[in-house]
């Protein structure tokens, strides 16, 4: 049984990311202790939830309740199982601060995501799990890393404060394909609020997509092709790559992980059981 560290921010992480990924951990007889800012247990995005908030009328309090659209971007049902259980987790509600998380404490490392940048950010920029990061590479343990969770490694730098700790190494991560679709479908449905599905928004003068998570984290690699999105000969191509079809425990048809040496990551919520699996695999010593 490996010891895993999950950190998380106070709110509006993704729960799918994190609530799947503990739920499989458990299942192939993980340990798991999370780590929030400041000890408490941390909250997932409500939207990502319930789906309020999702539709035309989301901004009108007597109509919040009624969800059509936002039933299609929610979690999925399995997703919104395991949340319900990981909040009755008592490692859930006794986090670490991420202060107190040390390396040598845990056999591995699972970095989730989340888009809205409410509570984002806090998460992605922060020194302290920056630091974090870089020790776990340092040490040679696994690290698995999905969405946005790909965009805190690229920032992790090493020791001597030069490359990223993804310098070097191939990986995947939230593509600007899947980014953008949700962004523009946001930009219809959440009109009051256009910009909910884009965690950093492109600056005057910069390309479309310059500060999405993929073109980030490309930045930080040793060449561009070392980012890595599902070929286009690939088996379940369309099933994989739709943003609309999500991979169980038992089928990982529709899911795309990229694993390279003890690192794995993953592109978003639909591939979460196949990046878990594939991430207790290198904690059990597995072949790639």
């Amino acid at each position: 049984m490996a010891k895993v560290l999950i950190t998380i921010p106070s709110r509006d992480f993704d729960p799918s990311e994190v609530a799947v990924s503990w739920s499989v951990l458990k299942q192939l007889v993980h340990s798991v202790t999370f780590a929030t800012p400041d000890g408490l247990p941390g909250q997932a995005d409500d939207m990502m939830l319930t789906g309020q908030g999702l539709d035309f009328w989301g901004f009108l309090p007597g109509l919040k309740g009624l969800t059509a659209v936002g039933r299609l971007m929610r979690a999925n049902a399995d997703a919104r199982h395991a949340y319900a259980a990981i909040v009755q987790d008592p490692a859930f509600k006794t986090p670490l601060a991420w202060r107190q998380a040390r390396s040598e404490d845990f056999d591995g490392l699972l970095l989730p995501g989340g888009h809205r940048a409410r509570g984002m950010r806090e998460y992605l920029e922060s020194d302290i799990l920056q630091k974090l990061v870089a020790q776990f590479f340092a040490a040679g343990l696994p690290v698995a890393a999905i969405c946005h969770g790909v965009l805190l490694a690229a920032r992790s730098r090493n020791a001597d404060g030069g490359h990223s700790v993804l310098f070097g190494r191939r990986t995947t991560a939230l593509t600007w394909a899947l980014e953008r679709k949700g962004w523009m479908v946001g930009r219809i449905v959440r009109f009051w609020d256009p910009n909910y599905y884009r965690t950093y928004e492109d600056g005057p003068g910069q390309t479309a997509g310059y500060m999405s998570v993929q073109q980030e984290v490309t930045r930080a690699l040793a060449r561009p092709e070392d980012f890595l999105d599902v070929p286009a000969d690939a088996p379940d191509y369309s099933r994989k790559a739709s943003g609309m079809v999500r991979d169980t425990f038992d089928d990982d048809r529709a899911a795309f992980v990229v694993r390279d040496r003890k690192y794995v990551s993953a592109r978003w919520p639909g591939d979460a059981h196949t990046f878990a699996r594939e991430f207790a695999a290198i904690l059990s010593g597995g072949a790639a």
